[in-house]
């Protein structure tokens, strides 16, 4: 996959919506895409807690 600017990624965004878009759903699109980024950006960089540990956390059974 070729390394897109943000404007051309933003592009093929809004050109994958819906006819009938809002402006709220431009918005939540950038959200998630922009969530997903930092999400990997932790993992690139070994900033994230195994899952087991988040279990113990929340005291929740593993």
């Amino acid at each position: 996959m070729p390394n897109l600017t943000v404007k051309e990624e933003a592009r093929q965004l809004v050109e994958q919506l819906p006819e009938d878009a809002t402006w709220d759903d431009v918005f939540y699109q950038i959200y998630v895409r922009q969530s997903i980024e930092a999400g990997l950006e932790d993992c690139r960089q070994g900033r994230m807690v195994p899952v087991a540990e988040v279990r113990r956390r929340l005291g929740l059974p593993s």
